[in-house]
């Protein structure tokens, strides 16, 4: 079987590169579709690859092979809609397209599927621009009606998808995210102090600095906390996303400024030992379609507190402490919990470890292949 990829999202990343490794700061979607490439390109010995590019593939992108081949399309604007479109309407040999994003080219001579990782646009509209949506409404709905198949990453995502598009609960395939493996550690706490003047304890965030993330109550909870544990920092580790200059005023406005500390370029390997070493990680999201943070966290074995809203409770198991999201005594008194209480603790970071075996991206790819195998299947 012949399989078509758009792998525009793994190599143009939303935040640019990263200034250590020249390599792109990949989130979200471009964090997916990548770890999907480089997993069916191990994984899938039999069938043959076209993955088609806005440019040349990065150091850290699969290596081409007879069967895994990688095809340039010059384009300088609307690179899906009309480049790969224009192109795809010649290649006739293909069983099955897939756009690991949820915007799939105009025109295909086979079945295509889509992935949609979550429908945050309609739960949170005002952190989108009016192109954003006026593109979602007429592209994204269109690219939802001409796909044979639907892949998303949680059955919380599933029934928004549903619910939203009207679709059959069989158009619509699930396909957990998976986690990196561990790396070795890069540094000590001492190293971490030297680095960033970070001294233990602190609590952790990570995630783009945005209002959907629910910053802003965190450093809120975090202030109730300050009093009573006078050392304790709270890190957020993220890039600066949209709507962000609220969230970085408010520790002055608390008059605990000097207590949060924002971190924008951190390295993977460096990020690993900030949730090696702090007392917990906190992700009070009002909304995802996933919330990889909460495994990566428990990896390197650090207790995790998340909301009890979307697809947060499926990511963090019987391992995580819920909050309400909204509720800032909640989230401040959970995070109290964790710090008194090193039974707790100890269990959580146990649970955690066998939550962690549920996920990889190997088996993600398995389930994608799968998907892409049936539909294409029926193609040949």
């Amino acid at each position: 079987m012949k399989i078509g990829i758009n792998g525009y999202e793994a190599v143009v990343p939303r935040f640019g590169y990263n200034s250590v490794t020249g390599l792109p700061n990949r989130v979200g979607s471009g964090e997916v579709c990548f770890q999907w490439l480089k997993e069916l390109s191990k994984i899938d010995k039999k069938n043959e690859y076209k993955i088609f590019l806005p440019t040349l593939p990065t150091e850290d992108m699969p290596e081409e092979t007879e069967r895994f081949r990688y095809e340039i399309i010059k384009a300088k604007r609307l690179w899906t809609l009309i480049g790969l479109s224009k192109r795809l309407l010649k290649e006739k040999d293909l069983d099955v397209f897939f756009t690991p994003t949820h915007y799939s080219p105009f025109f295909t001579s086979c079945p295509q599927v889509i992935s949609i990782l979550d429908v945050s646009y309609k739960k949170f509209p005002d952190l989108f621009t009016k192109f954003d949506l006026y593109q979602l409404a007429l592209w994204g709905r269109l690219s939802v009606k001409k796909a044979s198949k639907i892949i998303t990453i949680s059955r919380s995502s599933k029934d928004d998808i549903i619910q939203e598009y009207g679709v059959k609960s069989s158009k619509v395939a699930v396909a957990h995210l998976g986690i990196k493996p561990s790396l070795k550690l890069s540094m000590t706490d001492k190293d971490l102090i030297q680095k960033y003047s970070i001294t233990s304890p602190y609590i952790l965030f990570v995630g783009t600095i945005q209002p959907r993330k629910n910053v802003l109550r965190l450093i809120q909870a975090f202030s109730k906390l300050a009093e009573k544990h006078p050392n304790l920092k709270l890190v957020i580790v993220g890039k600066k996303g949209w709507q962000y200059e609220e969230i970085l005023r408010e520790p002055e406005k608390l008059g605990i400024s000097e207590k949060v500390i924002f971190l924008h370029n951190v390295t993977d390997e460096d990020l690993a030992a900030f949730y090696k070493f702090a007392e917990a990680f906190v992700l009070p999201s009002l909304y995802e379609g996933f919330g990889l943070p909460i495994l990566e966290a428990m990896k390197y074995e650090c207790p995790v507190i998340t909301s009890n809203t979307s697809s947060l409770p499926e990511a963090g198991g019987e391992a995580a402490l819920y909050v309400n999201p909204e509720n800032v005594a909640e989230i401040a008194s959970k995070i109290e919990k964790v710090l008194t209480d090193n039974k707790l603790k100890e269990h959580m970071i146990a649970k955690g470890k066998e939550q962690v075996k549920k996920f990889s991206w190997e088996k993600s790819a398995r389930e994608v292949l799968q998907i892409l195998e049936e539909v294409g299947g029926k193609n040949v």
